[in-house]
């Protein structure tokens, strides 16, 4: 006889905590009558959704979570569930887990390593626990530990310590690019280390600015691959165990790695289809311009939604090319969007009219362009409005860090799907978009990019080309180097000091920027947090 395990990647929503009970519920009878298993496992903080933040200090999550456990205790039975909670014990608050077994929690684990850096910040909450929980299962002394903890020897020697044959990991691990490789090789090691084979559940779905991507997977006590979920999608995958003198799971289907550009546009996908949905939202408009960001932002905003429930605006100026207009109309025709133009000049010639006597004698410089910008941002906001669509934004990381962007204008919006995504690599990934066939007009791809709020207008008149200025925000945003280290690896030293100066004083513009996917190790939001006001 084999131990049958049910790993439930699953898209929970944050703060949820009876849907969320609901789901686990479905789940647990469905693993327990279709798939005859004996244990289903969930991903980290199942009832609350990660991460809650601070509705963990609300008294009321407690009543809410403490119900939903009775009711998953009372409403199931003939199977053992391994869910995560928050759980209060007097004036201590844990990461828990705990193992439901017909009609009562018979094992609970509380976190040991609790992330305080990057987009995590569990001690803020979360008191640290760190005994070992081990309960049988089959006859097999199971052990379970939680998210972190696996990335350190001690919790998972602790469990094997106490007699785990095998371990449970309950995740809540964020997608970045090249994470999933690395979560592998580490719990790989930890399964060397111990001797033990081990389940990685992880969390799906998308939660303000994080995407969780799943990629659940099995490792052998020898840290050999044995088993992996999809990515960015639900499944409830079940595992084997042999209870042989050392339980081994059994092969199964082994989900490929999708490449790079497929992984960070599926992650995309998600985080603006679980944004939109999850905030109850009817659909989603932005502007199309004819450049690559909205062109690509329009492609994302289709495959996430559905063409039916997207709505593209052109919005053109004085300074508009003629193959903008008709880029922009070929894109949205081939996507089978709805499109609209809606020419800003009227409120732009109205806007210079309020405004003759305040600038008399002032010459022209960017105020007139971001008057431009903010006409389009009224437009959209009031359609928006009017419609119940979320108004996507459409700038970039390479825009954002320097400030290359109209604060309640090209920035307006309530979701900024690319805002972690460098240019060079937006370039990357609308040429991976039309791998199969022309979905961004090649001459949208081809041709320089331009804000084109005034005559013959470049970016490059106000910024480096984009394959230099990635490279100089990579090693000044992401790798926290030095302006000098940065010179030292040859990059001009006035390009580099203008480059990063302007990162600096656009602080205060990120700080009002909508939230967006990450999808690198370091993104602007919850993840870098600079001071506004500062002499360092």
């Amino acid at each position: 006889m084999t131990l049958r395990i049910v790993m439930a990647q699953l898209d929970m929503r944050v703060g949820d905590v009876f849907g969320n009970a609901a789901k686990v519920k479905q789940a647990a009878i469905t693993a327990r009558d279709e798939q005859r298993a004996h244990a289903i496992v969930f991903p980290e903080l199942t009832l609350t959704g990660y991460p809650p933040e601070d509705l963990l200090l609300r008294p009321e999550l407690t009543e809410r979570v403490e119900t939903a456990l009775a009711g998953l205790c009372a409403d199931i039975g003939g199977i053992d569930v391994v869910v995560g909670y928050p759980r209060r014990r007097e004036d201590h608050l844990y990461n828990a887990a705990g193992v439901i077994r017909d009609g009562a929690i018979v094992g609970e684990y509380h976190k040991a390593l609790l992330p305080n850096y990057s987009v995590f910040d569990e001690k803020r909450y979360f008191d640290p626990g760190g005994a070992p929980c081990v309960v049988e299962m089959q006859g097999i002394p199971v052990g379970i530990t939680i998210c972190e903890d696996i990335w350190y020897a001690e919790p998972a020697a602790r469990a094997a310590d106490a007699g785990a044959c095998l371990l449970l990991n309950l995740n809540a691990s964020p997608y970045h690019r090249g994470k999933a490789p690395e979560r592998e090789a580490l719990v790989s090691k930890r399964a060397r280390e111990t001797g033990l084979a081990i389940l990685y559940v992880n969390l799906v779905g998308g939660q303000d600015e994080l995407v969780f991507d799943g990629g659940s997977f099995v490792v052998d006590a020898q840290g050999e691959l044995t088993r992996r979920c999809r990515y960015f999608e639900e499944e409830t995958a079940l595992v084997e165990i042999s209870e042989e003198a050392r339980p081994q799971p059994l092969a199964g289907p082994i989900e490929a790695h999708p490449p790079e550009e497929e992984a960070i546009y599926r992650a995309i996908c998600l985080g603006v289809r679980d944004y939109v949905h999850k905030n109850g939202f009817k659909g989603a408009v932005l502007g199309l311009s004819g450049g690559i960001d909205s062109a690509l932002t329009l492609a994302i905003a289709v495959d996430a939604l559905g063409a039916e429930q997207v709505e593209a605006v052109m919005m053109p100026s004085r300074y508009t090319a003629a193959m903008s207009n008709d880029d922009a109309a070929e894109q949205a025709r081939i996507l089978g969007v709805e499109h609209r133009v809606i020419p800003i000049e009227p409120a732009f010639e109205t806007f210079l009219d309020m405004l003759k006597e305040e600038f008399d004698a002032l010459p022209p410089d960017t105020t007139e362009e971001n008057i431009q910008a903010r006409c389009r941002g009224i437009v959209l906001m009031a359609i928006s409005n009017k419609k119940g669509k979320i108004l996507l934004s459409t700038g970039n990381k390479s825009e954002m860090s320097v400030g290359y962007a109209t604060l309640y204008g090209d920035m307006a919006g309530g979701f900024a799907p690319i805002k972690d995504v460098p240019k060079t690599l937006v370039y990357r990934l609308a040429r991976w978009v039309n791998r199969a066939r022309t979905i961004i007009p090649e001459r949208v791809i081809e041709r320089p990019p331009s804000a084109e709020l005034r005559p013959d207008q470049k970016d490059t008149d106000s910024l480096p080309p984009y394959d230099i200025l990635d490279e100089i925000l990579e090693q000044y945003i992401v790798m926290d180097r030095s302006v000098d280290r940065i010179i030292e690896m040859g990059f001009d030293p006035d390009t580099v000091r203008r480059v990063t100066r302007m990162v600096d004083r656009n602080e205060y513009k990120r700080r009002q920027a909508p939230p967006g996917v990450r999808i690198t190790r370091r993104a602007f939001g919850r993840d870098r947090r600079y001071p506004i006001t500062s002499g360092f």
